[in-house]
């Protein structure tokens, strides 16, 4: 079976060859004899590829100059098992995911691989076609037909008969208040149909922002007021897309109990998650999503929910014989040895910190950052993380910066790559690679591992405007360590990103501070991800919203058991992969690692 993917962002047949015969079509060897394989549509935007007429060569791979077209051959038995394509050209999913009732079925995979398709499928918003469109597309007998014999059969006849209710928590909570006004309690008290709206309120820590007007909520507020608003509703069906992201570590675990919950009451849950422990806390089974971003996904049979996460980490199928990964992925069981960058160059230093913003009052104990070092920042949110970041950025107005080390920040330059991402222009991304290619003050080994590591190339041919959250991330922190700088900030960096490229940006970060030999800040709630990438830890206490203080960076063993201590959590090591796992409260293993002070290395 043979797919041919034409992505129509980047077809640019007036720039390819804006007076001749197009590069695809004119190297095209069927072309040459005569069959029209590869055509330019009416409006000449972008070019039409028949796949029955391909013979797979690739050479249009190669002459496309945008990258645009992707040629791929699957098995010939998948043929019989896609669900949905866009159109004759465009994406295709192979096979569905089985939701199953009083159960919480965990989606794992990249980013364009076909997990939000899916989801508009099960949700109806998308009607599966089979493969086939127009006049061809199958009608709903023949869908329902297609599945019969299997457990999905009985779902898709309640979904075309409109028995299901349905209730979706999207990706991207911070466009909500372009569409939902007032006050969080209103918007709470639409959907709370069983008056369990102060008992939510209280699960996720809303109580005190109930009065607070929509408009003005942080991220995290906007987070939990979605799934909130997800859980008040009467649904029988619940879908829920990344609800992670923007909540720090013990919010995180509240949702998923929450989630949970719903799995007691006999409904449907699917969740997308690209964070690790938490997908593994709140999932009964998972179902892997493989294949190429862009261009084909594939369903894998269900999976046990430890099996299946550590199948995608080691990137090896043994039921279907596929490997969709050439590398596993593996974890520290040990802390590394104490930072090799402790005792060089002095980067920064600064004295003791006293802010005040309004109510909220900061404090930070004086330290220093040398040449190489990365120092993770851990803390609930509303405790002065980003007030922190700005204050070294100097981007906070406030009569206490003086106390910061005044001779060396005014030496020192600063690159930001802030929580919230906003460029100042609508900018096409190819501007920014040229930039990134022009770089005098970097190497070309870094530039090429910069753009290789991060995908850009993908993005050529798009605005700013045009990206979605994980593209926008992967441009910003881009932007900010291809800037020349002594400093580098990174807020919530692993954000909206998948579980690969999540892995991928602490390696980049990891060699990008070491070989420009600076110093670097990340705040991070992925714990995962920020064991990958710091050299020591900085941890936050102090009251949300009213107070909060740094203590000096600690090494990571000392650092971990801090910030899980003042969590509650503990988290034991997977026998086989090594990857951190959420002990359940009260469990034999939380109690013995409480009660010896390890909360997430495994003791020795």
């Amino acid at each position: 079976m043979r797919i041919a993917v034409l992505n129509k962002d980047f077809c640019k047949p007036n720039k390819c060859s804006p007076y001749g015969e197009k590069p695809c079509i004119k190297y095209c060897p069927r072309v040459r004899t005569g069959d029209k394989t590869i055509v330019l549509s009416k409006d000449e935007k972008y070019v039409i590829i028949t796949e029955s007429l391909c013979s797979g060569e690739g050479i249009c791979i190669k002459k496309c100059p945008f990258k645009a077209i992707s040629i791929v051959n699957l098995p010939d038995p998948l043929e019989d098992q896609i669900t949905y394509r866009y159109g004759s050209d465009q994406f295709s999913l192979f096979r569905m995911a089985i939701p199953k009732k009083g159960k919480v079925l965990g989606l794992i995979g990249e980013n364009g691989i076909g997990k939000s398709t899916m989801l508009k499928i099960l949700s109806n918003e998308l009607k599966l076609n089979l493969g086939r469109f127009g006049e061809n597309a199958p009608d709903w007998k023949e869908i329902i037909e297609h599945f019969k014999g299997s457990e999905l059969h009985q779902y898709f006849e309640d979904l075309r008969e409109g028995k299901l209710n349905i209730v979706y928590k999207p990706q991207n909570i911070t466009v909500i208040p372009q569409y939902v006004t007032g006050r969080v309690v209103d918007l709470l008290k639409k959907n709370d149909t069983e008056e369990k709206l102060n008992q939510i309120a209280e699960k996720l820590n809303l109580t005190k922002i109930l009065e607070r007007d929509i408009s003005v909520l942080s991220g995290g507020e906007l987070q939990r007021v979605a799934i909130a608003a997800a859980y008040l509703k009467n649904g029988d069906v619940y879908l829920f897309d990344e609800p992670s992201s923007y909540l720090d570590v013990s919010e995180r675990i509240n949702m998923a109990k929450i989630i949970r919950g719903l799995s007691a009451e006999n409904k449907t849950i699917i969740v997308v998650e690209h964070d690790l422990a938490i997908l593994d806390y709140l999932s009964d089974y998972v179902s892997i999503l493989y294949g190429e971003p862009g261009v084909y996904g594939i369903i894998s049979h269900p999976q046990g929910v430890r099996v299946g996460i550590n199948i995608y980490l080691n990137g090896y199928i043994k039921d279907e014989n596929v490997r969709f990964r050439e590398e596993s992925i593996v974890f520290h069981e040990r802390p590394p040895q104490e930072s090799l960058y402790s005792s060089g160059d002095v980067i920064f230093s600064y004295d003791d910190v006293d802010i005040s913003l309004g109510n909220f009052k900061f404090s930070a104990s004086g330290s220093e950052i040398h040449s190489g070092e990365i120092i993770g920042i851990l803390g609930p949110n509303g405790i002065g993380k980003t007030t922190f970041i700005n204050s070294i950025a100097n981007l906070v107005d406030n009569e206490t910066q003086e106390t910061m080390n005044k001779e060396t920040k005014s030496k020192l330059s600063v690159a930001v790559k802030s929580q919230y991402i906003k460029f100042d222009d609508d900018r096409i991304i190819s501007d920014l690679i040229n930039e990134i290619k022009l770089a005098a003050h970097l190497s070309q080994s870094y530039k090429k591992r910069l753009l290789n590591s991060l995908k850009l190339e993908r993005l050529r041919e798009r605005y700013i405007s045009e990206l979605s959250g994980g593209e926008l991330q992967r441009v910003a922190i881009a932007k900010c360590l291809s800037t020349d700088a002594d400093i580098y900030l990174l807020d919530e960096p692993s954000a909206f990103l998948d579980v690969e490229m999540r892995l991928q940006v602490a390696q980049l970060l990891r060699k990008s501070i070491e070989e420009l030999k600076k110093a670097g800040f990340v705040v991070e709630h992925d714990i995962i991800t920020q064991d990958f990438i710091a050299d020591s830890i900085l941890v936050f206490d102090g009251i949300p919203g009213l107070e909060g203080n740094a203590l000096a960076p600690q090494s990571l063993r000392d650092g971990f058991n801090m910030f899980l201590k003042m969590m509650g959590i503990t988290f034991r090591r997977d026998s086989i992969t090594k990857r951190p796992r959420v002990n359940k409260s009260g469990s034999n293993k939380d109690a013995y690692q409480k009660r010896i002070n390890e909360f997430y290395y495994i003791p020795k």
